[in-house]
């Protein structure tokens, strides 16, 4: 196998290959991982691993996998604001404790395959499993391979595992008490194309907290979006302009849908938030870059790191062997892309 072919594999430049493997500066930590899981899984040893002292296998080796898909998390899922800042941490907690973080992004068709080919090449100590788009019997059929397994954004109750999750339900939950707190009454929504567990309570959340105010979701006032785009979005222009009485206030379920809403009401020289506030969800860095800075639902990447990593190496180390399911709370971060109501006197 050659560098090219390597590149191709990764999804990367053959420059990017040559810093990898050469262990010099100018790629992502992720990046980097990503490139050696490829040269390694395909029988390519770099140059610094044949000339380590350290033999790979007296390593203390836990690994991170991330499953891509279309919808959710693309192939260069590491770019995604989120889960760059969740792989940080996850790195430096591993580090802290003396552990080499391997990430691995496996195409979720062949998810445990292809992790089983991974532990038989290099057994770890543990698996972080990002969850964010799996299904319960995905994660069913991880735990059959690894005795040391936690899940990271996503949980499921009735899968007796650990996880580690963004308590959505109270995200979405607080969101709606702030837009309420504002005097927004006419409020719109807009949720992902795609349906996952964090969607889902985000808007369970939501929704119970309007109810308390005796306010329902309008269906027209209930708009879709792709999640992982941030651009003006043409259908989401056309409902609007269709609509005979615009929203005072509309909720997004991530940053990157209430960016693009946000574009689109800037094509169509519509003011936020004079015209029409937008809230959005997770507190990814673009939320301060847009103007106006999204208001938005801070979500702490470090805490659900953080806590996954003791999970684990309490596993590890044998001082716990319960399953348990930890939820990381949330809260609202005031900018400007919300107003409050100014009631008519």
């Amino acid at each position: 196998m050659k560098i090219d072919d390597i590149a191709r594999l990764a999804g990367v430049s053959k420059a990017a290959v040559s810093l990898a493997l050469n262990n010099k500066p100018g790629v992502s930590e992720a990046t980097r991982q990503h490139i050696l899981d490829i040269s390694q899984a395909n029988g390519y040893t770099p140059r610094t691993f044949k000339t380590n002292k350290v033999s790979a296998k007296n390593k203390s080796i836990m690994r991170f996998i991330v499953c891509k898909n279309t919808d959710m998390i693309t192939e260069h899922y590491e770019s995604q604001p989120f889960f760059n800042e969740l792989i940080h941490h996850l790195t430096h907690y591993a580090r802290e404790q003396g552990y080499n973080l391997i990430i691995s992004s496996i195409p979720i068709q062949s998810l445990k395959e292809e992790i089983e080919v991974l532990e038989n090449e290099q057994a770890s100590g543990g698996i972080l499993l990002l969850g964010t788009n799996l299904t319960a019997q995905s994660i069913e059929d991880v735990l059959e391979i690894h005795p040391f397994v936690v899940i990271l954004d996503t949980c499921f109750e009735h899968v007796d595992a650990s996880f580690v999750a963004i308590n959505n339900y109270l995200g979405g939950y607080q969101a709606g008490k702030h837009l309420l707190s504002l005097g927004h009454s006419k409020i719109g929504y807009i949720e992902s194309e795609t349906r996952i567990f964090n969607f889902s309570k985000r808007k369970e959340g939501f929704v119970d907290a309007l109810k308390e105010e005796g306010i329902t979701l309008e269906e027209q006032l209930t708009f879709a979006m792709n999640p992982m785009l941030v651009l003006p979005q043409d259908s989401f222009k056309s409902e609007i302009n269709n609509l005979s009485q615009w929203p005072s206030v509309i909720f997004c379920e991530t940053d990157y849908m209430a960016i693009s809403a946000i574009k689109t009401f800037q094509e169509m020289n519509i003011n936020v938030p004079n015209q029409v506030s937008v809230m959005g969800f997770d507190n990814i860095l673009e939320a301060t870059v847009i103007s106006p800075e999204l208001t938005t639902i801070h979500v702490r990447k470090a805490t659900i790191a953080k806590a996954a990593m003791d999970i684990m190496l309490k596993k590890i180390n044998n001082e716990e062997d319960s399953k348990v399911q930890v939820l990381v709370n949330t809260e609202v971060v005031k900018r400007r892309s919300c107003t409050e109501i100014i009631p008519l006197t």
